[in-house]
Parts: C-alpha cells; structure tokens; sequence
C-alpha cells in the first residue's frame, strides 16, 4: 500500500513546482497533478490532464517501472506549446512521476537554426560566384565550392593559403595591400583584377571584401570576400570599344566622300600653282644664256614650287591621319590648331553653299588630353551640320550666311567649343532628342553623328550639349572639365558677342 505520508509529502511537492507534474498509476491513467497541470490544462483548453502528454504515455509509464529507471525528454505539441516530459519511476514501483519542461523557444530556436544552415547551404554550394573568409592576413580560412570553376583549387585546398599563393596576377601585390588598407580604415573595399587560373587561363574578377572587427576594439578579424567572374562582361565591352572603332572609322570613310569636292579643290590649288611656277622656270632658263638675272626668277619659281607641294603635302597628310584605323590615342591637343584644320577641310563646302566659316579663338591657345583625330571627326560633323541648317533656313534666297566656331576659357575654368548657326534651331523637345541614336530629321540620315560626337567627348571627359542661339539656330558646345585644359587665357571669350565681326 502507498504511505499517506508519502502521499501528503508528493501532494506538497507537485503544488509547489513551477513545472507542469503528474503522477500516473501503473495503466498510465493520472492519479494527481499539480497546479501548474492544471492551469496549463486550462491555457490549452485540453479536456483531460493526459492529453497534455505524448502519445505513448502507457508504453513509456511500463518502460519506465519495468526497467526502474528514468525516460527523458519525450516530446508532446499542444496547443502551441512544445514540453518534454521525464518519466521517473517512484520507490515502490506502482508509480511513475511525470515532470514536464516548456521547450517552445528552445526547440523554435533549434528549427529556425536547422533551416537557416540548410538555407544557407543551399545558397553557398549552389551560388555562382564565389564567397570566401579569410584572416585580417588575407589566409584563406574557408570557400565555397565555386572555388573550384573559379580558380581551379577546392576549398579544402584554399584553406590556410595565402592570396598570393593562389592569385597570380600583374601588380596584384600593390592592389592587395591597397585594400588591405581600405579594410582597416572603411570596412569594405571593391577591386577588379586579372588573374590566372589554375588551369593557366586569364580571367577578370570583380571583388568585394567586407571586415569583420572586434566588438570592443574595433581590430579587423576576419574578412568575407564575394569574387564574381567578369571575364564575359570585360570581353564583350572590349568588342563593343572595337565596334565602336569600326564604325568611327567607317563614319570618317563617308565623311571623306562627301568632302571629296573640297579635297580636290584644296588639293587642286597647290598643283595648278607648282606647274605654272615649274613652267615659268623652265623658260627662264632657256633665257637664261643671254639673261643672267633669269636665274633668280627661277631660283624665285623653285622656292614657291617647295612652297605649294609642302602645302599639297599637308593636305596628304592631314587626310591620311583624319582617315588612320586604330585605337584612340590621347594627347595634348591644341584646339585653336584642330579648328583651323577643320576650317580648311570645310571651307570649299562652306563657300560652295554660301556659308562663311569664321573663327573666334581664344588668344592663348587651350589644350586640352584627347585624340586629335577623333576630336576632328566630331568639329567636321558639328560644321557640316551646321552649313546643313543655314542651306536650309536660307532657301532659294541666295543670303549669305555665317558659322561661328569659338573656343574660350569661362568663369568656372571649364573649357568650350562652340559651333554656332543661323538654321531654324529647335525647340526643347528637339534638342532633347537630336543626340539620341538613329535620330534625324534628315530625309536620308541616319541619326548617328550627333550621338557618335557625344560618345566621343564623353570619352574625353567631357560633354556635348546643345542650346537656342540669338541667331534663331543652335550652339553646339563642347564642354570639358578644368582639369581638361593644359593653358587657360587671362581673359575669357564672350559667346554671345564675340569679338571682331559679328555674324
């Protein structure tokens, strides 16, 4: 029989427990709980004490007598609680305690875990790019998988090595420790490097890097790096630089076309010129027996005949640059001097259209870094636009009309040139559109001039922009930064009066 002490005592025991406790005979019904049973009874809305614990109570209470020893954490959901129950056998062998424990939060936060490292995996060993942890050293401590189709190594192999034992790249060294640097002073760093796989392939990767520091002292500890393989992305911007190229040069091929008339004009100057001197020499001196002083005619004839073919042969040579295939080649460029060029291809057009090309170049000539002949390409474009839009505005009225090219240093350093008309302009919307690809209000244009020039200055650093002119045309300006120009003029120009003649 059970002692009613022992009875009084356990009573005593289950009511002061903060944890839900039962007492369950030998066939697993309940025989007593405590108050925290049954206000959890209540909580849960459950109808009877035993459908609080695991579904195989009666199995457990026998397992636990029959061995007489203790079974722990057996789980049972209710409600939305999780307990994990303990079936202890009691003394006399015809009982078992049965103390349970509220593991909600601890099991919730246990799942939440177990998801987040199955998620977390998931994302690691199926991602593209790859994700890496390294000492403040830059010693691998751990990669994941997409090491190896980036690099040719394993992260078993990564961890513990250097960068530069597995990078190997042209300055990588000097690029390292630059961001080395930015780590220690910023926390994060990006940098794009060509590197060598493992396999001897060359490869582009862009990297960013963010340090993991010390709570209190604020020391680097670790730093997490996501390199992405930019091979495809760096080969294809070079090809498109190459197409760029080729249809830059093809444009100077048709630009050459429709100036053949003013090549041949300029070109035919010079030649008449050599062989009316030649012919005027050669008849000196056959005076030149009975003549002496003859001879300095001719030695006169001779030094102009030098004259007109080292003109001719500039002209060979300016066409033959304005026409080279090749890469863009920066330099210091004189823009009084490319505009007086440009000005001499386009004036037999000009005059041919009744357009009187004038310059107002700025007195100390400014220089500034960017390809002569691609800097040519676009001030030929914005001419001959230019004489387009006076042909046009003027009509069958036989005016004469006026381009104005100007070159000036203004207030805020930045240098200009502008390539201004009298056509009929254009409003906002226009002017907002004109330098958009395949554009034109030309009936057989392309609309590719105008935004090939805007690439081309961007390339330079610089801008290409349009505005309403007092002439009633347009003003195109190129615009480029203060750090552009090499010389910069103790005064600056005026565009809206320029000096000298006004158009």
């Amino acid at each position: 029989m059970t002692d009613p002490n022992n009875s009084r005592q356990i009573n005593l025991l289950l009511d002061s427990d903060p944890q839900p406790t039962l007492i369950l005979a030998a066939d697993a019904t309940v025989s007593d709980c405590n108050r925290t049973t049954r206000e959890l009874l209540t909580i849960s809305k459950a109808p009877t004490p035993d459908a609080l614990l695991p579904v195989n109570t009666q199995a457990l209470v026998q397992a636990a007598i029959g061995q007489g020893r203790a079974i722990e954490d057996v789980e049972s959901r209710f409600s939305d609680r999780i307990v994990l129950w303990s079936f202890i056998p009691l003394p006399e062998g015809t009982q078992v305690l049965v103390r349970g424990r509220d593991a909600t939060n601890d099991i919730r936060d246990q799942e939440q875990a177990v998801r987040s490292n199955r998620l977390y995996r998931l994302i690691t060993e199926n991602t593209t790019d790859l994700i890496s942890r390294h000492a403040p050293d830059g010693r691998f401590i751990d990669a994941t998988p997409a090491s190896w189709r980036l690099l040719g190594y394993w992260p078993e192999e990564l961890r513990g090595k250097a960068l530069e034992d597995v990078f190997q790249g042209e300055n990588l060294a000097e690029e390292l420790a630059q961001t080395r640097h930015r780590l220690r002073e910023d926390g994060y760093a990006t940098l794009t490097l060509e590197l060598h796989h493992r396999d001897g392939s060359r490869r582009w990767f862009e990297i960013a890097s963010r340090a993991i520091r010390e709570t209190y002292t604020g020391a680097v500890v670790e730093v997490i790096s996501v390199s992405r393989d930019i091979t495809a992305r760096v080969e294809s911007e070079e090809q498109n630089r190459r197409l760029a190229d080729e249809l830059a040069h093809t444009a100077r091929l048709a630009t050459l076309g429709e100036l053949a008339s003013s090549i041949a004009h300029e070109m035919n100057q010079p030649l008449a010129s050599i062989v009316n001197f030649a012919s005027a020499s050669q008849r000196f001196l056959k005076e030149a027996d009975r003549h002496p002083d003859r001879l300095l005619k001719v030695d006169d004839g001779l030094q102009k005949i030098v004259h007109h073919a080292n003109r001719a042969s500039e002209v060979i040579k300016r066409l033959r640059a304005f026409l080279r295939k090749g890469q863009k080649r920066m330099a210091p460029v004189s823009l009084n001097a490319v505009i007086s060029d440009v000005v001499k291809l386009c004036q037999w057009e000009a005059e041919k259209n009744g357009v009187r090309l004038q310059e107002y170049l700025a007195a100390d000539s400014p220089v500034i870094t960017a390809d002569p002949v691609l800097l040519e390409q676009v001030l030929i474009n914005l001419v001959r636009n230019g004489i387009e839009a006076n042909v046009e505005a003027r009509g069958e009225t036989g005016r004469l009309s006026h381009i104005v090219v100007t070159t000036c240093i203004n207030d805020q350093r930045e240098t200009l040139i502008q390539v201004t008309d009298e056509g009929t302009g254009l409003d906002d919307e226009g002017i907002r559109q004109m330098f958009q690809p395949f554009f034109t209000s030309k009936p057989k244009g392309l609309g590719l001039g105008l935004s090939m020039s805007r690439s081309i200055i961007e390339g330079f650093g610089g801008f290409l922009d349009a505005i309403p002119a007092e002439t009633g045309g347009l003003s195109l300006i190129c615009r480029f930064p203060p750090n552009q120009h090499r010389l910069a003029p103790n005064r600056t120009a005026d565009f809206a009066h320029p000096p000298g003649e006004k158009p």
